[in-house]
């Protein structure tokens, strides 16, 4: 479907099936709210009568085939998305004896939210990964993971790691800050973050961040429980882009282990 500059969306599972359940019942906007025809034909319902009449349409169409192999599709997609940063992380952690490990989550001020679309925030994503082929806040990076999410409080907002050789980088607090602040000035101020390396206390003894060993397997597997709240299933988009993946990671280097 086009919206307002030409901008062709893919819907979630959950907003196809509220779309379906509107048309459906035949809902439609008067002064007083939303309303739709009775069953019979002869009135129209009130507002809580729509409603009503909206979730047990909602109901019924979640039983249909369609929608039952979307929500399964989703739940595969996000296994198989939790097993690819597996591999990915191990691969990355493997290079180098020691990897710095820095978190950052990237959101938009609230004054911000209101007349943000889903493409700005993926076209600020897209700058901001172009930022690691030239900016020196991404020396000695050797891979990095984000993930665009959306939810009920903050909004469109993206989980971001980054992993470094931490033979040459492990100040990972100061890191993340300039990372953080580097979103500030790609938003040209509408942005903002939260330092998730500044915070290493409240992870107790699931602290996956920071200057991480090779061989310690334990801090590998907090690593990996780290990165998995990246592609957890409660916030995917509602919306995005035809084609946009919430979802980069970098290629991880084969064929070499640094000391």
């Amino acid at each position: 479907m086009l919206f307002e500059g030409g901008v062709e969306y893919q819907y979630s599972w959950h907003l196809s099936l509220f779309q379906q359940a509107c048309q459906t019942i035949g809902v439609e906007l008067s002064p007083c709210g939303i309303t739709c025809l009775s069953e019979d034909e002869t009135r129209y319902l009130s507002t809580s009568e729509t409603l009503n009449e909206l979730t047990k349409c909602i109901r019924t169409l979640r039983t249909q085939k369609r929608f039952k192999r979307r929500e399964s599709d989703q739940r595969y997609l996000a296994i198989q998305q939790e097993i690819e940063i597996g591999s990915y992380v191990d691969a990355v952690l493997d290079r180098y004896a020691r990897t710095c490990v820095v978190r950052v989550d990237l959101y938009y001020r609230t004054e911000a939210q209101a007349r943000l679309r889903v493409e700005h925030v993926f076209d600020d994503l897209n700058r901001l990964i172009a930022e690691r082929e030239r900016n020196l806040i991404f020396d000695y990076e050797t891979g990095y993971i984000c993930s665009v999410e959306q939810g009920e409080d903050r909004g469109y907002h993206i989980h971001a790691a980054f992993f470094f050789n931490g033979s040459e980088v492990s100040a990972d607090i100061y890191r993340a800050q300039r990372i953080g602040e580097l979103w500030e000035r790609i938003t040209r101020g509408q942005g903002c973050f939260n330092n998730c390396n500044l915070e290493k206390d409240k992870y107790q003894d699931r602290l996956g961040i920071g200057l991480i060993h090779r061989r310690d397997l334990n801090a590998r597997g907090n690593v990996h429980y780290a990165m998995r709240y990246l592609v957890k299933s409660d916030q995917h988009l509602r919306l995005k882009p035809v084609g946009a993946r919430c979802l980069r990671k970098g290629q991880p280097k084969r064929g070499f282990r640094g000391d």
